[in-house]
């Protein structure tokens, strides 16, 4: 039975919907998933999201993620670091996943997950980042995201709450960087690790060269599509950044002559 306590609002930072974003844009054909960091005001009910954890998938499937013991226990290792870093309580807060080329709406799975998770923590939240969502109309992919919660309807049915769901800006933060610096790596360990189960069942000299071709534009893909577009982002924000220092110093050094 689901805990009658619930969220009022999440606040998640841009640093981490930019990785989550970019982790959904990974693939059109199977979901993603990961784990969200960050703290939580009890007697408030909101959620403030400054962190993630991206997930190695060991089975990708089209059309659900399944979340190991043994990863949220490393997510909760990880939060336990970041706490001693930044001086202050971090906890695995939430799960994020993606839609790709089907509705934002949780389904029932999703429900029936988000249910099991607020069993441990009532406060605990989902995201899901539907995208490559075709509309004709508009001769354009829509991206859209939700935050929810699941609820019980007439005492017994299972449902979706929607939480408000605010993103703050803030500059990308350092282990925020290393974490979506990680994305190809972890893309790429999937994508070898799923041809290498395919190659050990089969002894055909000719499939394996089919198996190998195949790997081979898969990683050619996540340089392409997933590895050159970050740095490319990164140096556009790097420079961005740059400009606003030469700035802010100018600005600087006119209050100065002014006091003067």
């Amino acid at each position: 039975m689901v805990v009658e306590k619930h969220l009022n609002k999440v606040i998640l930072a841009s640093d981490v919907y930019a990785i989550c974003f970019q982790h959904a844009l990974t693939t059109e054909k199977q979901e993603i998933m990961g784990l969200l960091i960050g703290e939580i005001d009890e007697e408030q009910c909101i959620s403030r999201i400054s962190g993630c954890m991206i997930l190695h998938r060991s089975d990708k499937q089209p059309d659900r993620v399944e979340i190991s013991p043994e990863q949220l226990c490393g997510a909760s290792m990880y939060a336990e670091k970041l706490a001693n870093t930044l001086n202050r309580p971090m906890r695995v807060v939430g799960w994020y996943h993606s839609h790709p080329h089907i509705t934002v709406w949780p389904s029932h799975v999703d429900i029936g997950t988000q249910t099991t998770y607020q069993m441990m923590d009532p406060l605990f939240v989902g995201l899901i980042f539907s995208v490559y969502q075709s509309d004709s109309r508009a001769r354009s992919n829509q991206v859209q995201l939700t935050c929810f919660q699941a609820s019980t309807h007439e005492g017994s049915k299972l449902e979706r709450r929607e939480v408000p769901l605010f993103i703050e800006t803030s500059p990308f933060q350092s282990y925020n960087l290393d974490g979506i610096a990680n994305l190809p790596k972890i893309l790429i360990q999937e994508e070898v690790e799923s041809h290498s189960i395919s190659d050990n069942e089969t002894s055909d000299p000719i499939a394996r060269l089919h198996n190998d071709a195949f790997k081979t534009l898969a990683l050619v893909h996540i340089v392409s599509k997933v590895s050159r577009p970050m740095c490319d982002d990164l140096v556009q924000r790097l420079n961005a950044t740059k400009l606003r220092i030469k700035e802010l110093e100018r600005i600087k050094a006119q209050l100065l002559m002014g006091r003067n």
